[in-house]
């Protein structure tokens, strides 16, 4: 009787740190969660969190969006960085200036940007003081 509850209430915690936004959905504005976004509609502003982005076929960014993770199918104009790993489907359409730890693109997606990937910088550097040693 006990952990039917617990487990429901636990249920609705992990439900309510996904924010989504559905297609037709316009918002204007910044948006900053320490969870997970969903968006079908259309995002013009600076969204921010700690947790993971999906972009659906019908979804659109014009903005920044800071996070860790993000899966695009849909559009993207401005600047992005992630610290972790940034998925393209075949379906994607980025533009702007883009920041990444990793990046993972289908063919067919659009990659119009201006790249850095983290911790290349710090690869490079050591590498070379490798060669410097050495």
């Amino acid at each position: 009787m006990f952990s039917d509850n617990k487990k429901n209430k636990t249920m609705a915690e992990a439900t309510s740190n996904q924010n989504i936004i559905a297609k037709g959905t316009t918002i204007v504005g910044d948006l900053k969660s320490e969870g997970d976004f969903r968006i079908d509609g259309t995002v013009e502003g600076n969204i921010k969190t700690p947790g993971k982005v999906v972009v659906g076929k019908s979804g659109s960014i014009k903005g920044s969006l800071e996070g860790t993770d993000a899966h695009f199918e849909g559009a993207f104009l401005g600047k992005l960085t992630l610290s972790g790993t940034l998925t393209l489907k075949s379906t994607a359409n980025i533009e702007g200036d883009v920041v990444v730890g990793k990046l993972a693109v289908e063919p067919g997606a659009s990659f119009n940007v201006s790249c850095a990937m983290q911790g290349h910088k710090k690869q490079l550097k050591d590498a070379g003081q490798q060669k410097a040693i050495g």
